[in-house]
């Protein structure tokens, strides 16, 4: 090991300040200093408003998303105090802006000015300012305006003429911030629209009657303007999802709570509301806490989880409807026809981080399981045609979920067996390595290339898999017929990997491990021609079906062989395709050759076929590398789906492209 000259003394350590906190580290604030970081910070600007409109002042938010990455927040609530505060001896924008934890909403839990809040640590607004290239703060209250513009992180102007004050001359009250991501912060500050259509949905679903306003700027400087609003909440949001296709119909519940985590800390304000129903063919459970969407879920899911399962686990029990010896439902059969919208709120408030994508109060754990446990008995027991309806689709997706893991269990057996390959797959050629790092798979079309390989590879460390004829079109196929075929079964045998499953209507049946891969290269050999090249299309589409982290991580690979031999003299000219043999001829010119059109890698020359096709020094192996899964997926299904009018168009449109490929001979 090289010795460490580097001079590690007193002197070397640092504290970052000010600025430096947020823009050196933003990832400890904000959870990334990538996209995701930077919409969140766009959320702390936005969640101060919401924060006003809950308390009851303003009922319209703006956010205003500009063509070149700025973004703006405007509110009519009462506006933030920005000038000097008498007890800190200090301006409060200075407190805002410029100070990590600082901020007015640590006395919720008592006498402070918000019941409830989005934000209680007072990092955003300061985090959010240190992280921006420009910041402009816009403030009317007391009948006057306040403006302050900050530059990467630092306030424009001398601290005590920073602020400037003037007579608004306007009837209104409010706070304005407009401000720039800096690209010295984030890698990417291009928020996607979805994502602001996104939150702005979710912010009107879970604060009744207020309008979310969004503009997004197009390139032709116009704005497209688009208001969200849920007179009722959660009420309206869970009808709009389910529309009428529900089993029983939404009903909503409420409740307070007053309880602490611990004995020896203060008691809090919880305020429950939820609103469920059950259906058949549509599920959803959204959790949300203080305005803050719980993507994590934390608390209120735990909580969902044990108390449904628990109550309808009971009522199941009750009604004798379990059948002798079978086991209790779990939350998945429960969550499989469920629509939940949890909307809490307290005043004291556990997030897992700033992020605010889970929350871990105990408290409130406890309190919405014996709040939902109790409320959906009674529900059961008031409601008996609906709750005959609900135990019935639970007991079906228990059932169904069993099954499912009957076949998943026998698949992987039939896949995983920890036997001897070769006496398990029919006409499987192994090597005799044992160095997963170098074994190769080569899947060849029938048992003469199988034969021709076989005589030409390098047995140490290339198998041979032959296909027997056409197999599947794994696009068109259900998975049921896909696992009743030997040749298909006999492939992701020798694979040893298992198969990917990414059907949601089939649950727990991926076997998928990629550590259980016996090749280090999955080599796709075909015949150069026609034939060949559909029956490699139809072996990569079951790939990409059955096993699509082989080709994401780059073990897949397609073998180019030769289409014709051409001899001059002394010297042997292999082409691959018609063009580069027309190539090869104008190279030769009016000298004396032989062109030998290969017949299929079965009639291939064994030395031949180990220089052309086998040798790793000398082969043409194309990596299939999906750069872009979207546009393949697109074109697989085009090809080979079931769209049958798409494809003639397509044929139509390109076959011509492809005219010198045809075998005319």
């Amino acid at each position: 090991m090289a010795k460490n000259t580097a001079n590690y003394g007193n002197d070397s350590i640092r504290q970052l300040k000010d600025e430096e906190r947020v823009r050196l580290r933003p990832a400890v604030i904000f959870g990334s200093d990538g996209l995701d970081g930077c919409a969140h910070a766009a959320f702390e600007i936005l969640s101060n408003a919401v924060d006003e409109a809950r308390q009851g002042y303003g009922k319209l938010i703006t956010l205003t998303a500009f063509s070149d990455g700025s973004i703006q927040v405007e509110d009519n609530g009462r506006g933030c105090p920005l000038d000097w505060n008498p007890t800190e001896k200090r301006f409060n924008w200075e407190l805002v802006f410029c100070e990590l934890y600082a901020g007015g909403k640590y006395d919720n839990n008592g006498s402070g000015d918000y019941d409830y809040s989005l934000g209680t640590n007072g990092l955003g607004s300061c985090a959010t300012q240190y992280a921006s290239e420009y910041m402009d703060v816009t403030v009317w209250r007391d009948g006057n305006k306040y403006s302050l513009h900050f530059k990467k992180g630092k306030v424009v102007g001398a601290k005590k003429k920073a602020l400037q004050i003037e007579p608004s001359g306007e009837d209104r009250t409010g706070t304005t911030i407009k401000w720039r991501p800096d690209l010295e912060v984030f890698t990417s500050i291009d928020i996607p629209d979805e994502w602001y259509r996104e939150t702005m949905r979710r912010q009107a679903v879970v604060n009744a009657n207020v309008t979310f306003r969004l503009r997004i700027e197009g390139e032709d400087g116009e704005f497209a303007e688009e208001d969200f609003c849920y007179p009722k909440g959660i009420e309206d949001y869970v009808l709009e999802k389910v529309g009428t296709d529900y089993l029983t119909e939404p009903f909503f519940i409420e409740a307070d709570r007053r309880g602490r985590d611990r004995e020896d800390l203060p008691d809090y304000n919880v305020k429950i509301t939820a609103c469920m129903c059950f259906s058949r063919t549509f599920q959803m459970q959204e959790y949300y806490h203080n305005s803050s969407w719980l993507e994590n879920g934390g608390s209120p899911e735990k909580a969902a989880r044990s108390a449904l399962t628990s109550a309808l686990d009971a009522y199941i029990k009750q009604q004798g409807k379990y059948n002798k010896n079978e086991s209790s439902i779990k939350w998945q059969d429960v969550q499989d026809c469920l629509v939940l919208v949890t909307n809490c709120f307290s005043t004291q408030t556990s997030y897992e981080n700033q992020t605010k994508k889970a929350i871990n109060n105990r408290f409130i754990q406890q309190a919405m399981t014996a709040f939902f446990k109790e409320r959906l008995s009674t529900y059961l027991i008031e409601n008996k045609d609906a709750a005959n309806k609900i135990l019935e689709q639970v007991l079906i997706n228990k059932r169904s979920r069993e099954n499912a893991e009957k076949t998943r269990q026998s698949i992987k057996t039939n896949l995983q067996q920890k036997t001897d390959m070769a006496n398990r797959v029919q006409k499987f050629i192994d090597c005799r390595s044992k160095d997963k790092g170098r074994r190769e798979i080569y899947i060849v079309e029938g048992d003469s290339a199988a034969g021709a390989i076989r005589t030409s590879r390098d047995a140490e460390f290339q198998g041979v898999m032959p296909v027997r004829g056409k197999i599947l079109n794994c696009l068109k196929e259900d998975y049921p017929r896909i696992f009743k075929s030997d040749i298909i079964m006999d492939l992701m045998r020798v694979l040893g990997c298992g198969v990917e499953i990414k059907d949601k209507r089939i649950k727990n049946l991926a076997t998928f491990d990629l550590d259980n891969l016996n090749w280090s290269k999955v080599i796709i050999c075909t015949d150069a021609d026609v034939d060949g090249y559909h029956i490699r299309t139809l072996i990569l589409t079951m790939l990409y079906r059955l096993v699509p982290t082989l080709i994401d991580e780059g073990y897949v690979y397609i073998a180019e062989s030769p289409l014709y031999e051409i001899n001059c003299k002394e010297k042997t000219y292999f082409a691959y395709t018609e063009l580069e043999k027309n190539d090869v001829l104008k190279e030769i010119g009016d000298q004396k050759c032989s062109i030998n059109r290969s017949k299929g890698l079965g009639e291939n020359d064994p030395d031949m076929m180990w220089l052309t096709t086998m040798n790793p020094e000398t082969r043409r192996l194309i990596k299939v590398e999906p750069e872009d899964v979207t546009k393949m997926e697109t074109m697989f299904n085009l090809l080979l789906g079931n769209d049958d009018e798409g494809r003639k168009r397509h044929i139509a449109e390109h076959g011509k492209e492809y005219l010198d490929q045809l075998d005319l001979q």
